[in-house]
């Protein structure tokens, strides 16, 4: 792929980072877009997102570093020295920078319910934009494959899976979806914060269902720590979504076993009816 976009010799432009830039003005885009539709402060939504995000990359950084800490030791300049010593963890991330937007809120005293579902659908869409320049600039490697939608990495053998292009456009989809959801929170069908149990949700549904086509893993052992967070998290949430819909599911379930009852009740009295006829 590319990693280098444009080489000055002076300077290097490096692609993941052009697609860095771009997933946060169009996340700032879209947060403006929606935050406008609420009674809450623009700049305050904003402080609190430039607030946190540092709080994410700095958990994102401890979280590699504690999983890795055979390389580092007790080296303060390699935790600092990110490009000598490169690495982050997505879920460190954005597990950290959502913990930031909520202690902003509450020293804010602004109810973090609130505001937190129109931070989603951005969410989403800067992870999309990300994943995209990680697939560009190669930065993900897929595992190797004999499918037929496979690409080649001058930097390794053998044809590979385009991992990171997948969740990219699973994360367009999920950011469209959250999108017409948070639209249904403010029309009161959902209520609020529901979309941010959704997000992640599904943002631990994209990574289990593709970290195994991963060359690299941050493991516990010999599990992945992509796979143990996210079944932890879909496990748990599943089980909230679904004490959640349950009225909905019961009612659905009630109505198919009705169907089902009423269907085979008919056919046995056709049945009935037809073996009445031929015997007389």
């Amino acid at each position: 792929m590319l990693p280098v976009l444009l080489d000055l010799r002076f300077l290097k432009i490096y692609t993941f980072g052009i697609f860095l830039v771009l997933a946060f003005f169009w996340a700032c885009f879209l947060v403006w877009k929606l935050v406008r539709l609420t009674s809450h402060k623009e700049e305050e939504v904003f402080d609190a997102i430039f607030v946190s995000i540092p709080i994410g990359l700095i958990a994102g950084r401890i979280m590699y570093i504690a999983t890795h800490f055979d390389k580092f030791g007790f080296d303060i300049w390699r935790y600092i020295l990110i490009n000598g010593y490169p690495g982050l963890v997505l879920y460190g991330c954005v597990i950290g920078f959502f913990l930031g937007i909520r202690a902003f809120f509450a020293i804010n005293k602004v109810k973090f319910s609130d505001v937190i579902d129109y931070l989603v659908p951005p969410a989403l869409l800067a992870l999309a934009i990300g994943k995209l320049g990680s697939f560009f600039a190669g930065v993900e490697l897929g595992t190797k494959t004999t499918f037929p939608i496979a690409i080649k990495y001058a930097n390794a053998d053998g044809l590979r899976h385009l991992t990171a292009l997948y969740e990219g456009l699973l994360f367009f989809l999920g950011a469209f979806v959250a999108y017409k959801i948070l639209f249904a929170i403010r029309r009161e069908k959902y209520r609020k914060g529901f979309l941010f149990s959704c997000f992640f949700w599904y943002f631990a549904l994209v990574t289990a269902s593709f970290d195994s086509l991963k060359v690299s893993h941050i493991n516990l052992g010999p599990v992945s720590l992509n796979s143990i967070l996210s079944w932890a998290i879909l496990l748990t949430l599943s089980i909230y979504l679904g004490y959640y819909f349950r009225c909905s599911i019961f009612s659905r379930l009630s109505g198919i076993t009705n169907l089902i009852i009423t269907h085979g009740f008919i056919n046995t009295f056709r049945r009935f009816h037809r073996t009445a006829e031929k015997k007389t």
